[in-house]
């Protein structure tokens, strides 16, 4: 890089780094790991840095988490950051039911959103995010963190080269075991298990998966979905037992564009035996595909074996040996980062940046949608959204 090149340095408020999330996969593996490379390079040769200010309610935590990144700048004090023009992103990684007040308050101050999901506790307020975004033409960027994980890479470059023809199906899942807490300590907090505080999987997942599928196979038309507490007595991080009022697993159909049906389960309370947390199954007239989080095998039309169904004989073909792994042809980034590149990247240049608060509110819908529809029993079809006011028509 010659000495002439420019650098820009961007102002980062980082509000929840002191939970798991934020902390590790945006502070840590994102934010620091770009500003100890030096920034990012951009098409013209100019670089783009970061400076971060942490931004929470307990100031011990956010002192020793400064220190010990050498992060200059810390503050309990929201509406401080938000008001100081040095500070050009607001970056929410806050519980879900306090994350819609404080991108309100980012986007009058004129601020770039970037966040984690769900966007909010509502369709409608989702909306409403979006629509405020675009009124005063703010840049926004939601975190669509899966599409970026190695074994959905993989798929994508499966799909984009027409391996499998016609996709006729997706089948994935995801989950593992969460202890109760009462013998071992719970891997996941407390709130996730409580309605009141916007807890449960359909909200924690669904929006995850709406944006895979979207992004890989095609809108999602309508979904049925069954949720469940299976297990209602649990206990809290101190120690104290509670009655669990939000749903621990999800099983889901989707209606996708195209034709392809996707079933998605979702659990907190499922033992793992798969290659990975998370697996889905694409099938197609010309193959098939498995992945993961990192892996990725595939089976052709023309490896397909010939099944027959005898419940009296024991069947001794070793199916999985059918399979044949995707090779790693790719360098992957952690994929927040990566995404936080991208994001970066659009703001400075301008350009335009798909995953924005609309898609966000996308993910929003359908959690809405899958948790009327496990209360109602039937299934329900998703309108296309819109950034128009409602009484533009």
């Amino acid at each position: 890089m010659s000495e002439s090149t420019s650098t820009r340095e961007i102002g980062i408020i980082m509000n929840g780094v002191s939970g798991r999330m934020g902390y590790r996969q945006h502070l840590v593996r994102s934010i620091l790991a770009i500003r100890e490379q030096g920034g990012i390079e951009l098409p013209d040769g100019s670089r783009v840095t970061v400076k971060p200010i942490l931004v929470g309610r307990s100031a011990q935590k956010l002192a020793e988490l400064a220190a010990k990144h050498d992060i200059a700048d810390w503050t309990t004090d929201l509406d401080a950051a938000l008001a100081d023009p040095q500070w050009e992103i607001y970056a929410d990684f806050l519980v879900t039911k306090a994350r819609a007040t404080a991108i309100r308050k980012a986007i009058a101050a004129g601020k770039a959103i970037y966040t984690e999901k769900p966007t909010a506790e509502s369709v409608e307020e989702a909306l409403e995010l979006a629509r405020l975004a675009k009124a005063a033409g703010v840049k926004t960027g939601v975190v669509h963190d899966k599409l970026y994980l190695p074994g959905l890479q993989k798929l994508k470059r499966l799909i984009d080269s027409g391996f499998f023809g016609r996709i006729l199906s997706v089948r994935g899942e995801f989950g593992y075991w969460v202890f109760e807490g009462d013998w071992q300590p719970a891997q996941r907090p407390s709130w996730n298990y409580r309605t009141a505080d916007g807890g449960g999987i359909i909200s924690d997942m669904f929006p995850h998966w709406n944006y895979v599928m979207e992004n890989l196979f095609g809108e999602v038309k309508s979904v049925y979905a069954q949720a469940a507490v299976h297990i209602a007595d649990r206990w809290d991080e101190n120690g104290e037992h509670y009655t669990a009022t939000a749903e621990d697993a999800a099983y889901g159909i989707f209606e996708l564009s195209g034709g392809i049906v996707a079933e998605i389960n979702s659990s907190w309370t499922v033992r793992v035996n798969r290659d990975e947390l998370v697996e889905f199954q694409v099938d197609g007239t010309h193959g098939s595909a498995v992945v993961g989080l990192f892996g990725a095998k595939i089976q052709h039309r023309n490896a397909t074996p010939k099944p027959v169904w005898n419940p009296d004989l024991a069947d001794a073909h070793d199916y999985d040996a059918d399979w044949a792994e995707v090779p790693v042809n790719d360098v992957f980034l952690n994929g927040f980062r990566q995404q936080w590149e991208e994001f970066l990247e659009s703001y400075v240049l301008g350009t335009e940046y798909s995953f924005d608060l609309l898609a966000g509110a996308r993910g929003v819908q359908l959690a809405e949608a899958g948790l009327q529809s496990s209360a109602e029993g039937r299934k329900i079809a998703l309108p296309a959204l819109s950034l128009a006011a409602p009484n533009e028509g």
